[in-house]
């Protein structure tokens, strides 16, 4: 399998065609690819090729900028070269695929990198994924390599990794990232160290990277229990960063304020791979501690900034008190709460609304003020397609309403990984990507803007993480004292969103307490971030007229209970 695709080239008859098909992976039409060919909005440049152009043009910028660390373009070239040739001689070819759980670091982004570089897929699964999500997507990406930060003092990943190669046969190394260095093990510095940039670059000429094929495996939040698997091919990722990039004008001079995960799309697609293909700046925080955020920001003085509510709400205080310094930043990216914001912080906010799957929208600075504050923007390719359809039909919806939007692009899937039976229900008889998402359109001065209403989708948003419902549901009802369970969203004025279990207990139990309900996820193996934050008890579910459970009208329930704690 892998001789042929370390040599591949492209066909000069249909150059737009992938040279070897991966099985599993649903790829673009032709005909619409020979179309975003031809009309420019697709070429033949990976993302390698993107990152090493800015390498060339800036060599001297520096890429990672943190506490303690700076990397030029070409010393992060030179690391991600070195690396990436000591994991073919490891083995290691392109298209096999490496499991990422590690936090931000310089380390993430040479390793990132360096797998590009060699035809590696990486998987970008979370730091706090556990043993059901790794579990799974190992599995299923079939991963040969499982890489892990090494110096977390709250979670021993060499440990957990060694544990998953018990239960996934496919991953034959791990990859230490950080810390002294642990018996069995790979580590990343003594991988570089073992050999000379020369080298490495023979090694590297002889990968032949094709621009349609897969690059990256993202993940979706889902609706059936664990993250799908998302392909993000080479040139259409690379076109996606370019496009964000030259929509808010980002330049080899900016500098990068960005502490969420490194390997969410959003940062990945957005901000940080934006960054890296015009020669910005992109800071590393190492821990989220509120001193840290302030400490970064008065040192580094970004230009742009990518601010959840979360971490608004470490700094909010530190803001209005002066001690946060942004007299140098051109802008903010942030998913609401445009009007606070802006007043908060004195600086021009871009709402987004964007999809692991593909579509970004973004508002303008040239954007009048009703669709900066009112509306998520406008798609950042001229080739996006959005259509507003009556939810769960292909009929468009009456101009104005509410629907559910459907998406087509140059850089919007085709397809989930390995996950026909999804794919049925996703994607519209044309090929355009259901989101599951509500959203209607609004015209203002001739513009067509887009406004993000809500999801069909039993998924809770905490904080920008996507928490599927049906998965907690499966894990809590496990738990003896439960008969029965439903997980709904309450609001947060920090995380947007917070998840509760609604539960219905076994005869003679108590309800279990949020941190014993905790303490029983943690045995199952439950990432902490979907674990429920609010029990409630009843006695029965409610139903809808035709019998089903009500989700409506159990957040209505929940939200009532909170009221009447605060004498609401």
């Amino acid at each position: 399998m892998h001789e042929e695709q370390a040599m591949q080239t492209l066909n000069p008859s249909r150059p737009w065609r992938v040279a070897y098909p991966m099985p599993g992976v649903v790829y673009p039409d032709e005909g619409e690819l020979a179309r975003y060919v031809r009309e420019g909005a697709l070429g033949f440049d990976t993302l390698v090729d993107g990152f090493r152009q800015a390498c060339a043009r800036h060599p001297d910028n520096v890429a990672l900028l943190g506490s303690g660390l700076r990397i030029s373009y070409a010393e992060l070239d030179a690391l991600s070269t070195r690396l990436g040739a000591a994991l073919m001689r490891l083995g290691l070819r392109p298209l096999d695929r490496a499991i990422f759980q590690l936090g931000d670091s310089e380390q993430l982004v040479i390793a990132f990198l360096a797998c590009l570089k060699a035809g590696v897929i990486p998987v970008c699964t979370l730091t706090a994924h556990r043993e059901r999500e790794i579990g799974y997507l190992a599995q299923l990406a079939e991963a040969r390599l499982h890489i892990v930060q090494g110096d977390d003092p709250k979670f021993d990943g060499v440990a957990f990794a060694r544990k998953m190669q018990q239960q996934v046969p496919t991953l034959q190394a791990i990859l230490q990232a950080r810390g002294e260095p642990q018996a069995g093990v790979l580590h990343l510095q003594a991988l570089i160290d073992s050999i000379d940039l020369d080298e490495a670059n023979e090694l590297l000429a002889s990968v032949a990277l094709d621009p349609f094929q897969v690059a990256v495996f993202q993940l979706s939040g889902g609706t059936t229990g664990v993250p799908k698997i998302i392909p993000r091919f080479h040139n259409e990722y690379l076109y996606n960063m370019r496009a964000v990039a030259a929509w808010l004008r980002y330049g080899p001079d900016d500098v990068l304020f960005m502490p969420q995960p490194m390997v969410h799309n959003l940062n990945m697609g957005c901000c940080f791979g934006p960054f890296l293909m015009t020669g910005g700046t992109v800071t590393i925080a190492p821990d989220l501690q509120p001193e840290t955020l302030i400490s970064l920001i008065e040192t580094t003085r970004p230009t742009w900034l990518m601010l959840g509510g979360p971490i608004v709400a470490r700094l909010e205080s530190a803001i209005a008190a002066g001690r946060v310094d942004l007299a140098n930043a051109r802008g903010v990216i942030a998913a609401g709460g445009t009007r606070k914001l802006r007043a908060l912080l004195g600086v021009p906010v871009h709402l987004i609304f964007g999809i692991t799957e593909g579509v970004i929208t973004l508002t303008h600075a040239d954007d009048p003020p009703e669709a900066q504050d009112a509306t998520h923007g406008r798609p950042v390719s001229p080739w996006d397609r959005i259509r507003i359809v009556v939810p769960g039909t292909e009929t468009l919806a009456v101009p104005g309403e509410i629907g559910e939007p459907v998406f087509k692009g140059p850089y919007t899937i085709r397809g989930y990984y390995r996950a026909e039976e999804r794919n049925r229900e996703t994607f519209t008889s044309d090929g355009a990507y259901r989101s599951g998402d509500l959203m209607h359109e609004e015209v203002i001065d001739g513009k067509t803007y887009y406004v993000f209403c809500g999801r069909l989708k039993d998924l809770v948003s905490r904080g920008g993480e996507k928490i599927n419902c049906e998965e907690v549901e499966m894990a809590v009802a496990g738990h003896p004292a439960v008969a029965a369970v439903a997980a709904v969203p309450y609001p947060d004025p920090v995380f947007d969103e917070r998840l509760c279990a609604v539960l219905i207990l076994r005869d003679g139990h108590a309800a279990p307490t949020v941190a014993e309900l905790g303490g029983y996820l943690q045995h199952y193996g439950l990432a902490k971030f979907k674990w429920p934050e609010r029990i409630e008890v009843v006695t029965t579910f409610p139903l809808t007229a035709s019998g089903k459970l009500s989700k409506a009208a159990l957040k209505d329930l929940v939200h009532e209970r909170i009221a009447a704690e605060h004498g609401r």
